[in-house]
């Protein structure tokens, strides 16, 4: 975990699998890139998953992040430069994942857009209340945590590990660098027209019930920019929805006919090695 602590890296489950396609996920607040553990199982039916971890101390801009997940993901495509990539970015990440997508087009299969936060500026209340975050001492933030967390997520959807890890998640992040992150969503700008040039199929995932962030409504405004777009709204879903223990991104993906015919053909091969 040292290298997490100077710059941004990728994390990767027990099982790597090169042969696969690669699916980049960029998480949202907390920055650890952990919170996808309850779908990576399913993922890996198909993919080789790669969780970007963000240092806990970074406050660098939106250039050099996107660069620096840029030249991740180049690092990995330098292995198996013939795989297809699918970039998949959740909340903060989300944002993220469209600054990426518009500076490397060429590198994404498939983009996966789950409860952006581009949506920040929409809710004009949030936006102000998140500059006087600098007036709050350290410690409330530890209270604090614990109260914004039925805005986060549907609790009862929830197993009371994965509760347990989103907060300790939450706390995990110092008060400088949440208020840093709340400064990069204030100021996250992408012009439509650059949305408009991703010819690649984009899926746009969000929670109906999130009390965070008007997240439907964010996704109905993509869908009409992306070319070749789809939506899709989890009725009982909060913000926080793939910690949901009924959430299965993978079958989400296959259900919506979002994965390629590489993909595909990859589970195939795996259900035939482990039948045989």
């Amino acid at each position: 975990m040292v290298e997490v602590e100077l710059k941004p890296c990728f994390l990767s489950p027990k099982r790597i699998q090169p042969e696969f396609p690669l699916f980049v996920y960029l998480p949202g607040m907390d920055g650890t890139g952990q919170l996808l553990r309850s779908q990576t199982a399913g993922l890996e039916m198909g993919f080789d998953v790669r969780c970007l971890a963000i240092p806990r101390q970074d406050l660098t801009t939106w250039e050099v992040l996107t660069n620096n997940v840029v030249d991740l993901i180049h690092t990995e495509r330098g292995k198996n430069s013939q795989r297809e990539i699918y970039l998949c970015g959740e909340s903060f990440g989300g944002c993220l994942a469209m600054k990426v997508a518009i500076k490397a087009p060429q590198l994404f299969k498939r983009v996966i857009l789950i409860n952006p936060a581009s949506s920040f500026k929409l809710r004009p209340w949030f936006n102000w209340a998140s500059q006087l975050t600098y007036l709050v001492h350290p410690w409330l933030y530890e209270i604090g945590a614990l109260g914004l967390l039925p805005f986060l997520a549907s609790l009862q959807r929830m197993t009371q590990s994965d509760r347990q890890e989103l907060l300790k998640s939450m706390r995990s992040v110092p008060p400088e660098t949440i208020m840093w992150r709340l400064a990069l969503l204030r100021e996250f700008d992408v012009e439509d027209e650059k949305l408009r040039q991703l010819t690649q199929p984009v899926l746009l995932i969000a929670g109906f019930q999130d009390r965070l962030l008007p997240s439907v409504e964010e996704i109905r405004r993509l869908v009409n920019i992306f070319p070749n777009s789809k939506m899709v709204v989890l009725p009982e879903s909060g913000h926080a929805c793939l910690l949901e223990s009924q959430t299965n991104l993978y079958e989400i993906l296959r259900d919506n006919q979002f994965l390629s015919s590489n993909t595909l053909l990859s589970q195939a091969l795996k259900v035939g090695d482990a039948v045989r």
